[in-house]
């Protein structure tokens, strides 16, 4: 299990057409909601995982390192999280996953903005983690993910700073049902 935040030049992005086992990650925050469909989303040490069940099908999303040892098998996607990208999945039944995710490399006096909005937006709504300050910076790095739930479908917005490298790495992904 990876104990420290990754690089951001490690991580990767993955979807997987089943469910993980959750000992494969050190887990921050965790949210459960049910509309139709069943989600967990959970921040992680070096992103999130979004678990989301419909009429037995199961999507799981991951914001990991590339060094994290992550199943191979019924993998739908992999990317490597460097600018900016999207994707679709259409799943049987009419069930559509889309999904938006960019890593940005901002100026110093941008990040810190940008941080101190995160975490006062996180402290309000959605999920936040502030993670340790490493030894080149005093403040430490945040994940921040907010989950907007309809009847038929579910937004999930993730944000998640490296200080380090005056990186954040955005995400957007929406579960829709037919």
């Amino acid at each position: 299990m990876l104990v420290t935040r990754p690089k951001v030049a490690e991580l990767t992005f993955q979807v997987y057409g089943r469910s993980l086992h959750p000992e494969l990650f050190q887990i921050h925050q965790t949210r459960e909601l049910e509309r139709g469909y069943r989600a967990k989303v959970e921040i992680t040490s070096a992103g999130h995982v979004i678990t989301w069940r419909y009429q037995g099908m199961t999507l799981t999303e991951v914001a990991a390192s590339a060094q994290h040892p992550l199943p191979q098998k019924r993998r739908l996607m992999s990317y490597c999280l460097r600018g900016e990208r999207t994707d679709r999945i259409e799943c049987r039944g009419g069930v559509t996953y889309e999904v938006g995710f960019q890593l940005e490399t901002v100026d110093p006096s941008v990040f810190w903005i940008f941080q101190e909005e995160l975490a006062n937006d996180g402290e309000r709504q959605g999920l936040l983690h502030r993670f340790d300050a490493s030894e080149r910076m005093c403040l430490g790095a945040l994940s921040y993910v907010n989950v907007e739930t309809r009847n038929r479908s579910m937004l999930v917005q993730a944000f998640h700073t490296f200080p380090d490298d005056c990186a954040i790495v955005k995400s957007q992904s929406m579960f829709r049902l037919p």
